[in-house]
């Protein structure tokens, strides 16, 4: 039997979070700005408390150089007005110096109390066209150095990118002294790979055919084993969740009703990973989904026609999302970001319909921790492959 190894293979409860349209990306229709959905302070926040009070273990707050709210500027002013609610701040390794990143993400850390992790995030700058090798080594460099700000009293590297010799790291030390706070990776490539399953603690992934999903488990895994790791696993996806399949369905052409596909690959061309591997695989979904735009049962490629990044919603009854995320479960996957449109009423939905029926945690930090006696959940067969 084909198995995918996870390191928290013991709890039977899953990370449930939302996302935070910090970006320029809540719309009504997809890509037809809305005045009401702009990416303010004051609409973001909304969107935050209304996952808290939903009951959802984290935020994802993203990150972009051209529209938007500024994402650790935002983490440090949700801070005093969340109580239980963890912040996913998604950091771009490079745009600030390493250590002075360490230093600002330990103060969010203890803002937070520990409720904070991090996206770890490698990409060009404006201006900037590089290799992927090197923006996947500078990462890898960033997150050596914040391990180091993080654990020891001096950071010592020598690199590509970095040289820092005795550097004091007194104010750099997180709430979180279990190794800083979680990490969260994303990336296809074998320099990507390479670095999540040395360093990392989630992998997270984009939606595609469950086969393309288990395929990547497998190949960071690989990775993770050789350096005497495990990994937990995680899935971004958009979410449209009514009574009835009939109604969610109706709603999914409702909300791309509007959409010019001209403009929908402007809004795709303008961010900086759009001709990134990740995006190129979402595209590749739709080009493999139905007529009516589902490459799976449930599965919708129609937001990507307006986004870069993820590009697909899970589209159904309560019951047939909550068969569709214990098949997720069952591979091994236990982590999810969920998203809608708009963002507040679709955290609302969710929220009354499939959280009630979700045991749900937050993930355990897998900073040096090695294989454990636990068995791994196996893949399904059939359409849980």
């Amino acid at each position: 039997m084909t198995v995918v190894p996870v390191t928290s293979a013991d709890l039977d409860a899953a990370e449930v979070s939302w996302f935070a349209a910090l970006c320029s990306d809540d719309y009504q229709f997809l890509g037809v700005p809305d005045g009401d959905l702009r990416s303010s302070f004051e609409h973001c926040r909304d969107i935050t408390l209304t996952a808290e009070a939903q009951g959802f273990r984290n935020i994802l707050c993203p990150s972009s150089y051209q529209v938007g709210q500024d994402t650790l500027s935002f983490v440090a002013g949700m801070a005093p007005l969340t109580n239980s609610i963890n912040m996913l701040a998604a950091i771009r390794c490079g745009e600030m110096q390493p250590i002075m990143l360490a230093r600002t993400v330990a103060t969010l850390d203890h803002m937070l109390k520990g409720r904070l992790t991090l996206n770890v995030i490698s990409s060009d700058f404006p201006g900037e066209k590089a290799e992927s090798k090197f923006r996947y080594q500078r990462s890898r460099e960033v997150v050596e150095i914040l391990r180091q700000a993080w654990t020891r009293d001096k950071i010592n590297f020598s690199g590509e990118v970095y040289d820092f010799k005795d550097v004091w790291t007194d104010p750099a030390k997180p709430y979180q002294q279990n190794g800083g706070p979680l990490l969260y990776f994303g990336g296809y490539s074998p320099a990507a790979l390479e670095l999540c399953g040395e360093h990392c603690d989630v992998y997270l992934m984009w939606p595609e055919p469950k086969e393309q999903l288990a395929q990547r488990m497998k190949d960071v895994n690989a990775v993770a084993e050789r350096y005497g790791r495990t990994l937990d696993y995680g899935l971004r996806v958009h979410m449209i969740v009514r009574d009835t399949e009939a109604e969610a369905r109706e709603y999914a052409d409702y909300i791309a009703s509007k959409l010019d596909d001209e403009y929908g690959r402007l809004i795709r061309d303008r961010a900086h990973d759009s001709a990134s591997l990740g995006v190129g695989h979402q595209a590749r979904a739709r080009d493999l989904a139905d007529q009516f735009g589902y490459v799976e049962p449930n599965l919708w490629t129609g937001v990507g026609r307006a986004r870069s990044g993820c590009g697909a919603a899970l589209v159904g009854s309560t019951d047939q999302v909550l068969t569709r995320l214990e098949d997720y479960r069952a591979m091994g996957i236990r982590a999810f970001i969920f998203s809608g449109y708009p963002h507040i009423d679709e955290a609302e939905h969710f929220g009354q319909r499939v959280l009630p029926e979700l045991a749900t945690c937050s993930l355990p930090h897998a900073y040096g921790r090695v294989p454990d006696s636990t068995p791994p959940t196996p893949l399904g067969t059939g359409d849980r492959i």
